[in-house]
């Protein structure tokens, strides 16, 4: 008897720390995620908001979006090396379409933009694994990446230029890439595009080091957004290149989301904040602003 005593006084006890750590957790629990503020962080890091919710549930949320609104931040994932999309002024600030568009989609949300930015495979990876939700980026759509990811409604359209050096007039076509040299993002569609039409890519980080290689002349092309290579005239007007053809169709940008249904309502409210962007006629001043034309708008 002293003995089941014994033994149900140490229940007791056990059951009552057990209760007070409960209660601690509890605690952390109801107590609300501080969204992030607007800021750039380095790929890779994780928010506040997001680890306070990993250390609650353990597990990915089953709807994003309350997820998102739940700690008042939504986390953007962008280069910041693409100029007009995504890139860096005189003062260091991040600005650009891209960076536009997706504060006016966290308005719309009702919570904060944090910007990461890092290279173009290391982002793809950082959405994949819930580092980041969404990736706003110039990100065309494509039969193999809609495969793997839910795109929006396209916000942007745009034609890709086959871009060489002033000199050169053996390019003036895509089917004359073939056995050419070209640089790109190795997963990225202008790869993709080239390499069918057999050139020998050569994987770089960013745009300012493919435009490095096309001027010294060790790669005899690159290919890129229509307005991309404008814009990037516009700043270095002495730079001897040019356009040697264009696609006749023009690709859709859209922003590419986690697949599957935790997605399902992020999604459904961006393409509501996109289609009041557009009514409002605000995409078409950002479009004018960032590359002199009206890239929301597809062109017939």
């Amino acid at each position: 008897m002293k003995k089941t005593r014994l033994t149900t006084l140490l229940l007791a006890v056990s059951a009552i720390g057990v209760l007070g750590m409960t209660g601690c957790s509890g605690n952390n629990q109801q107590a609300p995620a501080q969204g992030s503020t607007a800021a750039q962080t380095q790929e890779g890091t994780q928010t506040q908001g997001e680890t306070e919710a990993q250390e609650e549930t353990g597990e990915e949320p089953d709807d994003l979006l309350s997820a998102i609104q739940d700690k008042g931040e939504i986390v953007i994932a962008m280069e910041g090396t693409w100029a007009p999309w995504t890139y860096h002024d005189e003062d260091d600030n991040l600005v650009g379409y891209d960076v536009e568009v997706g504060q006016l989609i966290a308005d719309k949300l009702g919570v904060d933009a944090t910007f990461v930015e890092g290279e173009w495979d290391g982002l793809l990876a950082g959405l994949d694994a819930g580092r980041y939700d969404m990736m706003v980026n110039g990100v065309e759509i494509t039969d193999e990446r809609a495969e793997k990811y839910d795109f929006t409604d396209p916000y942007a359209y745009i034609r890709t230029a086959i871009i060489v050096n002033g000199d050169n007039n053996e390019i003036q076509s895509y089917d004359d890439l073939d056995g050419k040299n070209t640089a790109n993002t190795i997963s990225s569609t202008y790869a993709e595009l080239a390499e069918r039409f057999g050139a020998q890519v050569t994987g770089v980080d960013d745009l300012n080091q493919t435009f490095e290689l096309l001027l010294s002349g060790r790669i005899d092309a690159t290919l890129n957004a229509e307005v991309t290579y404008y814009d990037y005239m516009k700043a270095h007007p002495e730079a001897n290149i040019k356009i040697a053809a264009l696609t006749e169709e023009a690709s859709h940008v859209a922003i590419p989301l986690r697949k599957g249904g935790e997605s399902d309502r992020l999604q459904e409210a961006i393409n509501e904040a996109l289609a009041e962007l557009d009514e409002s006629g605000e995409l078409s001043e950002l479009s004018m602003k960032y590359f002199g034309s009206d890239i929301s708008q597809i062109s017939e």
